[in-house]
């Protein structure tokens, strides 16, 4: 039985016509699902009873379980369980533009980039789009307010799990539904090139950011395997290519590794290589964890590599952080407890 909230508006409409129901029934059921926020489709009361059988029959309305709750300085933890048992992680942040949640995609991950946590536990399986969007729902239940800008960028690799991911995005970007804009919801990809082509023949205008982390193919090939199906050549050919087509700016988000990705020389290959492309810098302090050796770069260094990119006119910026207190932070999700 397929679940309700893994259907897009047009998937609701084209179902009721197919059952010789009225189109415009769809958004009284999404009204009721995401904006009333109504628990079963028995209180949906302005469809009729019969409609609301066939429903019943048809359509599941299980949510994943909040299992566990961290909270720290502006930011929570939430630990999920699916039906079938495996255990995802979310990110809920609170900035002074907004609420953000950092949802993840799938359970585990199987890129295998050397400084993240998620990755230890290698991919099982992708999420449903229901299952990304009840993140966002529950969490909304939780904290009784509006989250105001998703980024793809938890655990797993949203463009290893793209149809699911792009179904997601256009639930929660129905104005009819959880209504959040587009240009409030940002999917983080570590360079899967077939992705990132399809995603840039996509209407709308959701942001795009590349796990980018090194300046060179080497050095990029030692901490993130995808490097070597896809190098830096190629995947910055197909970046050009999305900022031609789309007209949208771009974020690299590099970790900052002590001794690995930080110095000078990194710093100046990496002007090199985004010079001239619409683009910004996030460079991200990197989170320590017990079972990974990386460690992370001396606040100096961050901020005499920021000042390189910035005086060779990379628009640059450092990552506020979040969540280290409860192991919340970038690269620190996991998917059990």
């Amino acid at each position: 039985m397929r679940n309700i909230y893994d259907l897009t508006l047009k998937e609701l409409e084209d179902y009721l016509i197919s059952i010789g129901e009225k189109s415009f029934r769809a958004s009284q059921i999404y009204d009721g699902l995401y904006k009333k926020r109504l628990s079963s489709f028995d209180e949906i009361t302005n469809i009729s009873k019969e409609l609301r059988q066939k429903l019943n029959n048809t359509f599941s309305l299980y949510k994943i379980k909040l299992l566990i709750k961290q909270t720290g300085d502006n930011v929570n933890k939430y630990l999920f369980e699916l039906e079938d048992g495996n255990k995802i992680e979310s990110v809920l942040m609170f900035h002074d533009y907004g609420i953000s949640i950092c949802v993840s995609s799938q359970v585990g991950c199987n890129m295998g980039c050397a400084f993240c946590e998620s990755g230890r536990l290698k991919k099982v399986r992708n999420l449903l789009a229901y299952e990304i969007v009840e993140q966002i729902l529950l969490i909304e239940e939780d904290i009784k307010k509006r989250i105001t800008h998703v980024v793809v960028m938890g655990i797993g690799e949203p463009f290893d799990n793209y149809d699911n991911v792009l179904r997601f995005v256009r639930i929660i970007n129905c104005n009819k539904g959880i209504d959040i804009g587009s240009r409030h919801i940002t999917i983080s990809t570590c360079g899967v090139i077939p992705g990132i082509k399809k995603f840039m023949k996509e209407d709308g205008q959701v942001n795009l950011a590349i796990s980018l982390h090194a300046p060179s193919d080497e050095l990029r090939s030692e901490i993130m395997p995808i490097n070597k199906a896809y190098p830096l050549k190629e995947l910055m050919e197909v970046i050009k290519e999305y900022i031609s087509i789309t007209n949208r700016r771009v974020t690299f988000e590099y970790i900052m590794l002590e001794d690995v990705n930080d110095s000078e020389k990194e710093a100046l290959e990496l002007v090199k290589l985004l010079r001239g492309i619409n683009c910004y810098v996030n460079l991200i302090p990197y989170n320590e964890t017990e079972n990974i050796q990386f460690k992370r770069t001396k606040e100096w260094k961050i901020l005499k590599f920021y000042d390189i990119l910035k005086s060779n006119k990379i628009n640059t910026t450092i990552r506020k952080e979040f969540g280290g207190s409860v192991d919340a932070a970038c690269g620190q999700l996991r998917a059990n407890n």
